[in-house]
């Protein structure tokens, strides 16, 4: 059984640059968000799930998810959040342990923005966080994702705490420098590292 490593972090922590990085060492990437698209996807039966629980108005014009829309409705409703979690996490995870079981590199990374929250350390066997101050966070998602400093501030207080985050890491790479040079070598280290831990 090959060996699978979560990579996580905070929003505009980087977690997507590192992956890409383990990438171009042939290592196989499990993205979970795009995992949890794919199950809505158009002609997806979660899809025809939701669109009965919430009606046309939650399907775009192309017939596929409106995300904008449905994230109204679930905002205001604690219940249909919980009807939408009961329907979606169990056939996410469904995927993502397909997707692993089907990874073919010496070891593979399950990367997940909520890996704690969400629990999916069940399904790793090491925790490797990529971490920087929030005020770099914040700085970083603003420029990213057009978004105001509050609705990024918001997103940072949802997830878990920097410090429970750095707490549950077995592995920490640090994004704070602006060039990708420490960034690159950190990750060469430790795929060296996972590459010889056997288990």
């Amino acid at each position: 059984m090959r060996v699978i490593i979560g990579l996580t972090g905070g929003i505009g922590s980087g977690k997507s640059t590192v992956a890409k990085e383990f990438k171009a060492l042939d290592i196989d990437i499990v993205d979970a968000d795009l995992v949890a698209r794919e199950v809505v996807a158009a002609g997806q039966p979660a899809l025809a799930e939701i669109e009965l629980y919430f009606g046309q108005q939650v399907i775009d014009e192309n017939g596929g998810l409106n995300r904008a829309m449905l994230r109204q409705i679930i905002f205001s409703s604690e219940q249909k959040k919980q009807w939408l979690n009961d329907l979606l996490h169990p056939l996410i995870r469904e995927a993502i342990l397909a997707q692993l079981a089907q990874a073919e590199s010496q070891y593979v990374i399950l990367e997940a923005p909520l890996l704690l929250e969400n629990k999916l350390t069940q399904y790793t066997d090491f925790t490797l966080v990529v971490d920087v101050p929030e005020t770099l966070q914040i700085e970083r998602a603003m420029q990213r994702d057009n978004n105001s400093r509050s609705q990024i501030q918001a997103i940072i207080d949802a997830q878990i705490s920097r410090p429970e985050r750095q707490k549950q890491a077995d592995y920490i790479i640090d994004n704070s420098k602006p060039d990708l040079v420490a960034l690159k070598e950190q990750v060469k280290m430790l795929h060296l590292q996972f590459l010889s831990i056997q288990k």
